[in-house]
């Protein structure tokens, strides 16, 4: 599949990680996704119906996130994979998840999770 649709840098706060004041006090996450579907179909007929609407897919994912916190960033990767191979015109998802404010005691610029889910 060579179509992508891509989704960069959704900024969205949550709840996320195993320590108390994480889940207390919260902070921000950034996700990532490129969806991998045909896209030739919406190409051809112009219409919002035809693809994946990423306003709606964004919206799905900030709710994952916003939502029941999780330890690690890998079930939230997985949880928001899920979010986006949903829409059964998607063949593939990669999700990256940012923890740019990881509780992490040295300088670091970024710690991410990423993978990637097939529709089985």
């Amino acid at each position: 599949m060579t179509d992508r649709i891509e989704l960069s840098g959704l900024r969205v706060r949550g709840n996320h990680g195993v320590f108390d004041f994480e889940r207390r006090e919260g902070q921000d996450f950034v996700v990532d996704v490129v969806l991998e579907l045909d896209v030739s179909m919406a190409a051809a007929s112009d219409g919002l119906t035809d693809t994946v609407d990423y306003g709606v897919l964004a919206q799905r994912l900030a709710q994952v996130v916003e939502g029941e916190p999780v330890n690690l960033l890998e079930t939230l990767a997985e949880r928001l994979a899920a979010v986006c191979l949903a829409d059964l015109r998607v063949a593939a998802a990669t999700v990256t998840v940012h923890k740019p404010q990881a509780p992490i005691p040295l300088a670091f610029t970024d710690v991410a999770v990423t993978i990637r889910r097939e529709r089985t």
